[in-house]
């Protein structure tokens, strides 16, 4: 399974957004519904294209604008602001499923991109692995890789529950496999560590225990 993410966070590029548009427009506020969802397609595509080039900056540039770009039609992201400026009108179910899509597609393009990088940010992986699973639940990239994040983070039980899901509809894939393997495997060093500090402790107040009736502390009334 390919990984994919990226280096900068869309909320961090809101400046771009404000850039002239093609003919003295102002940003993108002034075009319709459907060519705005139409740009963010082909800046999508254009990042694809970038990513299989392996120029993984470029494309990660093409996925945050195709973002950007989308933000000012995601409702749940304008309502906090609505009153400021001219408002749009509601997107029908088909664009709600077109811009919902294009978002989990660049989302999860963005955490293989991330993956792809030399120092990988599995915290930045993690969340926009996250972004996917509340729109998709059993997006299967999302599942793998929010599954190595947080294996690579240190939380094994958590990856297992990813991984476990990814197996169920992927058990032939050897990185599923490999991923879910590890761990299983730290789990269980983690259990055999944890049994082990427990018999410790209770060999410590066994042998307390016999010291104690061995050699039973002075009384009162002992004498010298």
């Amino acid at each position: 399974m390919e990984a994919v993410g990226a280096d900068d966070n869309p909320d961090e590029l809101g400046a771009v957004a404000a850039e002239p548009g093609p003919a003295g427009h102002g940003g993108t506020s002034a075009k319709p519904v459907w060519a705005l969802l139409e740009e963010a397609v082909q800046l999508k595509v254009k990042g694809n294209a970038f990513y299989k080039e392996k120029n993984i900056r470029s494309a990660i540039g093409h996925y945050h604008r195709a973002l950007l770009v989308l933000r000012g039609l995601d409702s749940s992201v304008m309502a906090p602001v609505k009153g400021f400026g001219p408002e749009k009108p509601p997107l029908t179910q088909d664009q709600e499923l077109m811009l919902r899509n294009t978002q989990v597609d660049c989302y999860n393009n963005l955490s293989a991109c991330l993956l792809q990088k030399q120092t990988v940010d599995y915290s930045r992986v993690l969340e926009y692995s996250l972004r996917v699973l509340q729109w998709q639940p059993g997006n299967v990239k999302a599942l793998y890789r929010a599954g190595v994040a947080t294996l690579e983070m240190g939380d094994a039980q958590e990856a297992k529950q990813y991984l476990t899901q990814v197996y169920r509809e992927q058990p032939n894939d050897a990185n599923v496999r490999e991923r879910l393997q590890r761990a299983e495997e730290k789990l269980n060093r983690e259990l055999q560590r944890e049994k082990a500090m427990y018999r410790g402790m209770f060999s410590s107040s066994s042998k307390g225990a016999t010291a104690e009736r061995v050699n039973p502390p002075n009384t009162a009334g002992d004498g010298v």
